[in-house]
């Protein structure tokens, strides 16, 4: 039997505010254990919380950007379960009435473009963390966490692999860095996945048991995850059993999911509005300001590259993976004229996304940390289209931007790389080599391909590489065919 995996993915992105959702507690990184818990957080008794009005904006914006329905009217609900990190007994959630329905985003995989649905998105507070390693025989608790604003956001079952999951995980951790709602530092735990996976008979319409694989902090332990937890459950029902609704959690050290606990149902949770927080309300003009405060979002930007500067979908999908690799991008044709040159934007999203790439994978470094100006990338572009250097040098000019040399102008005059394309000169040259290599002659005119490609190379060695390879392959072609 071929089987379908079906998967959700729940979405827990840290707001990047200030303080907390209830309370005026801060939330960085790294304090001392419960340096950061004030009395809201720890819940002594006669505390009330109030509201984060930023973390109710960065809830709005991402309504927006997705194009769901912002409710201006929501309701806080508690969530109510037993956890020795939440002091509360309770976590304050959103249940029926969430800030943010439906919505959707576009991914890019497989070759092909694909539209997630969104189910919700609802602010609630995080709960603290245990803490095992440090102890041999008890756990402590660090109630820093406890409060901390978090959007949860809930796609439908509309991924059907774990490539497709990671490429909707990569497009939403893109996107809310690009609105600048959330770091999305996964080591931090500011962006965390939840998998909830099933799988069924390819061409059924009814959905399998799901288990949920918690707390995934890499794209790649969420891939492995889904995997492997798609193989377990097809194991399962091909040997005749049944798949047991669970929450699971994954281990990388095995690479295996294992049970954790029975998946809870909503009933489980006891939900009942707050009754300490009035219903959340958003005016309109709020509303309507922080539209007015987006950005370009990755999708228009997309299609305007593709539209405008005639790049390929798939080069303009890698140049909008992140809002500073598309501002370096934007800033590199700033200084050049792509009126003039159209190929401009193309060399210069293959110099991004292929040579800059390559080096700063190779560094482990960000776009931001690049040592080589985006203008100055720009201006190797124009370079490129306008033949002024071939391709081949480009790696010698880019290794000379990368330690610092600076403008790519002043490097190809000083090192006297510029490309030869005067045709005069490049006949000569043509002819010289023809009469020196009268053997790779015959065979080409015999029908041998591989003897051109000699011819070539013996005009680039010739030339140390500078003439332009498009009219020294026009002028040998014309000249053997004689």
């Amino acid at each position: 039997m071929n089987w379908e995996t079906v998967i959700g993915i729940e979405t827990h992105a840290q707001l990047s505010t200030k303080s907390k959702m209830f309370s005026g507690a801060a939330t960085a990184f790294g304090a001392s254990p419960n340096a950061q818990a004030c009395a809201v957080d720890i819940a002594l008794p006669g505390v009330l919380p109030v509201a984060n009005r930023e973390a109710v904006v960065k809830a709005v914006r991402f309504g927006l950007a997705v194009g769901a329905k912002v409710n201006r009217r929501s309701i806080f609900a508690r969530k109510n379960y037993f956890y020795p990190d939440l002091p509360k007994g309770y976590q304050i959630s959103q249940y029926e009435t969430p800030i943010v329905q439906g919505g959707s985003i576009g991914i890019f995989a497989d070759g092909r473009e694909k539209e997630i649905r969104l189910t919700r998105a609802h602010l609630e507070e995080d709960a603290g963390k245990s803490l095992h390693e440090a102890f041999h025989d008890f756990t402590g608790i660090d109630l820093n966490r406890a409060g901390t604003p978090l959007l949860e956001i809930v796609s439908e079952p509309d991924l059907r692999s774990a490539q497709e999951a990671v490429a909707y995980a990569k497009t939403l951790h893109a996107l809310v860095r690009w609105i600048a709602i959330c770091d999305g530092n996964m080591q931090e735990g500011s962006f965390r996945c939840d998998a909830n996976v099933s799988v069924r008979p390819e061409g059924s319409r009814t959905l399998g048991t799901r288990c949920e694989i918690k707390n995934l902090n890499s794209f790649r332990f969420l891939e492995r995850a889904i995997e492997f937890e798609a193989r377990r459950q097809i194991e399962i029902l091909e040997e005749g059993g049944t798949v047991e609704q669970e929450t699971r959690l994954y281990d990388p050290d095995r690479d295996e999911t294992r049970s954790m606990r029975t998946k809870e149902q909503a009933h489980d949770y006891r939900y009942f509005p707050d009754p300490d927080l009035l219903p959340l309300e958003v005016p309109e003009s709020l509303i309507h300001e922080i539209r007015r405060s987006m950005p370009e979002l990755p999708q228009a930007k997309r299609e305007r590259y593709v539209r405008d500067l005639a790049l390929p979908p798939y080069d303009a999908a890698l140049l909008t993976a992140s809002r500073n690799i598309a501002e370096y991008f934007e800033k590199s044709l700033a200084p050049v004229d792509v009126v003039a040159l159209p190929s401009i934007p193309k060399h210069s999203a293959n110099l991004i996304n292929v040579d800059l790439a390559a080096r700063l994978n190779r560094e482990n470094l960000e776009i931001e940390a690049c040592p080589i100006r985006a203008e100055h990338v720009g201006k190797l572009a124009r370079s490129l289209a306008a033949g002024a250097i071939s391709s081949k040098l480009k790696k010698d000019v880019l290794d000379a931007m990368w330690a610092g040399e600076g403008d790519p102008d002043a490097i190809i005059e000083k090192r006297g790389l510029i490309q030869i394309s005067d045709r005069g000169e490049l006949e000569r040259i043509c002819d010289e080599v023809i009469t020196a290599n009268p053997r790779q002659v015959e065979d080409y005119r015999a029908g041998k391909d591989k003897a051109f490609h000699s011819l070539v190379g013996q005009v680039m060695k010739a030339t140390r590489g500078k003439a332009n390879p498009r009219q020294v392959n026009e002028i040998l072609k014309r000249k053997l065919s004689g």
